[in-house]
């Protein structure tokens, strides 16, 4: 197997092979058990400097990756879009070439624009890693929730996953399609169909607009949060009908006749796309979703990181 990645950047997961994902969760597997260790950090990165460019907000993103690289033993900058020269009308290119002539080696982005880390890619000197461009793509997100699933049910191969909620806003659930069918998973969606994008079947994904058939039919569920911020219209007529049709209750799990694992990749909207028991209960990996993120961020940025030219 390869020990290098086929990419130089982690644009989306689209650019991906099944071999890449691999490489990331062996590597992620060992970065597990150095954040398990009393001494959590490794000095694999030292002389690697890293810029987190923030655009948009994040919290647990953002915690993430800050996380991960000082694990990593990398020097972290930050950069906040909101209280920085963009606001004065300063080009992204010129923004980040300014970062760059301080020496840095990756940037981490975050941008409202889809695309805006592919531009990104083909400008500057540097490594880049999305994470999230507005509602194209978030690839360690995605890597992350089928690292959760290999940890939890043996492997990704053969598993029914379905994504449940706001499928249409969601660079979440871009992602994880496209991963979880590399990896040979079974996807579907599930949500109103106003929720649900028109071309999601030409990428091989069926539809179903009944909750309980879809957990029916499924070994995993991965709630979407209903994001509000990005919808400019209404999708459905209130949160409390989305919550009667399509929140996941205790009921609704113990009715079925067999265990699925419950996912959310947060922040959680508790009562409206899932209740607080479950997303407590032992079906949720919600938590160990959160763990996971550090080793996956740490093994995508150690990788990439092996290419750069010195």
């Amino acid at each position: 197997m390869s020990k290098q990645l086929s990419v130089n950047h982690l644009l989306g997961i689209k650019g991906l092979t099944r071999e890449d994902i691999e490489l990331i969760f062996n590597t992620a597997d060992n970065f597990k058990d150095v954040i398990n260790r009393p001494i959590k950090k490794v000095p694999s990165l030292r002389d690697i400097t890293i810029a987190n460019l923030f655009f948009e907000n994040s919290t647990r993103t953002k915690l993430s990756f800050e996380l991960a690289e000082k694990r990593l033993s990398a020097d972290v900058v930050n950069f906040s879009a909101a209280s920085s020269s963009v606001k004065k009308g300063e080009t992204l290119v010129d923004t980040v070439n300014n970062i760059l002539a301080m020496k840095v080696d990756m940037v981490v982005m975050r941008h409202p624009n889809p695309g805006a880390a592919v531009y990104l890619s083909k400008n500057v000197d540097s490594r880049i890693v999305n994470a999230g461009d507005g509602a194209h793509e978030h690839p360690t997100q995605a890597l992350l929730d089928s690292f959760s699933i290999r940890e939890k049910l043996g492997s990704v191969e053969g598993k029914k996953v379905v994504i449940v909620g706001d499928v249409l806003h969601s660079r979440v659930a871009l992602s994880n399609i496209f991963a979880l069918q590399k990896q040979g998973a079974e996807v579907k969606v599930c949500g109103p169909t106003t929720l649900i994008p028109k071309y999601i079947e030409s990428l091989g994904v069926k539809v179903e607009t009944d909750l309980r058939k879809a957990l029916v039919w499924c070994d995993v569920a991965n709630m979407l949060r209903i994001q509000l911020e990005r919808q400019d219209i209404k999708y459905f007529p209130s949160l409390r009908e989305y919550t009667m049709q399509y929140g996941l209750t205790t009921e609704i799990l113990n009715s079925l006749d067999k265990e699925i694992v419950v996912m959310h990749p947060g922040p959680i909207n508790r009562g409206v796309e899932i209740t607080t028991d479950v997303a407590d209960s032992d079906h949720s990996i919600i938590l160990n979703q959160v763990e996971n993120g550090v080793a996956v961020r740490m093994a995508v940025l150690y990788l990439l990181a092996s290419k750069i030219e010195r």
